[in-house]
């Protein structure tokens, strides 16, 4: 592959699909300063996309002043319905549906327009990245960069290899993305769900367990993950908390606790209830718990003060800084 320079100030990178997560991951860009190239390939998303991310920007500026005003960082912003206005892009990140003959249309279209080693990635929580390798002309230049929404306000990112990767263009997006002041998390070998999703639903079905055979409610369930884990996680993750607490009895602990945690493969019966009249939790009230229209207004409020907050907590203690040089 050709060197690529990650310092290139004016480097091109484009989003193609300007959905809720779509517009989320411009914003984070354009707040780096990147210029982005958002491609809609539904028409309706161009129609609001523009207006949503000046309101993001807007909303950040509020919660800590912005190094640029916000039209500064619109003026880096081109959105448009014409895939060729990548043609310049080095780096062109798809967020659309999670189908993946969807999916493929989508690369073909990327591919007519960009240069043989524009990197192309997909932000798919879903689909194995060697899965959709497949339907790509050059799949080593093919990655999965995985972002949380709100994009803006976390960072997270996980950028995963497939079968036919070629590692250097996955180690170039890990340099760009600490320019984009993410602290990325790289799986080498593609499984499905990736790192953080695997992570989650394994403890969405322990908990689910725990409440279907009685140990406990929903509620309380929530207040021990929220009021343990929420208090240390997001400085020291896992591994290093085990370190931090002490590894004496860890052996012990997990030998007499392994044994005894769910390990159903069936979907929970109360979650299946939920999905069959339809509920989307806070987007239509219908969820685990029960919501107002004011109620799921407030957690959506909530949760963006809370993101911009634990962002900011989480700058001031970054891993790197952590590390001690010897």
């Amino acid at each position: 592959m050709t060197k690529l320079n990650n310092q290139e100030v004016d480097m091109e990178v484009g989003v193609v699909g300007l959905g809720l997560m779509g517009s989320s991951i411009v914003v984070a860009l354009l707040l780096s300063g990147q210029k982005v190239i958002g491609v809609a390939p539904v028409a309706s998303d161009l129609a609001h996309a523009e207006k949503n991310m000046r309101a993001i920007l807007v909303d950040c500026a509020k919660a800590s002043p912005l190094q640029y005003p916000v039209e500064w960082y619109m003026q880096r912003l081109t959105l448009t319905e014409a895939y060729a206005a990548l043609a310049n892009c080095r780096l062109v990140m798809e967020c659309v549906l999670e189908k993946a003959a969807i999916k493929a249309s989508v690369y073909d279209k990327i591919e007519a327009v960009v240069s043989r080693h524009t990197v192309i990635a997909s932000n798919t929580s879903a689909i194995p990245i060697s899965d959709l390798q497949r339907t790509v002309l050059f799949p080593d230049r093919f990655v999965g960069v995985h972002w949380a929404e709100p994009a803006f306000a976390t960072r997270f990112l996980e950028i995963t290899c497939g079968k036919q990767t070629d590692p250097a263009y996955a180690e170039w997006v890990v340099g760009l993305s600490a320019q984009w002041e993410k602290e990325p998390t790289v799986l080498k070998k593609d499984i499905r769900g990736f790192i953080t999703n695997r992570l989650m639903y394994a403890v969405y079905r322990e908990l689910f367990h725990l409440v279907e055979t009685g140990k406990t409610t929903i509620e309380d369930a929530d207040k021990a993950f929220r009021y343990d884990a929420g208090a240390w996680i997001t400085l020291m993750g896992i591994f290093r908390r085990m370190d931090y607490t002490g590894l004496e009895d860890g052996g012990v602990m997990l030998r007499n606790i392994i044994p005894t945690l769910s390990n159903t493969g069936r979907v929970p019966v109360a979650m299946q209830q939920i999905l069959e009249k339809g509920g989307r939790g806070t987007q239509n009230q219908v969820g685990l718990y029960s919501y107002s229209v004011a109620e799921a207004r407030l957690w959506e409020e909530s949760f963006a003060k809370f993101n911009r907050e634990i962002y900011q907590l989480a700058a001031r203690y970054p891993l790197r800084k952590q590390q001690v040089d010897v």
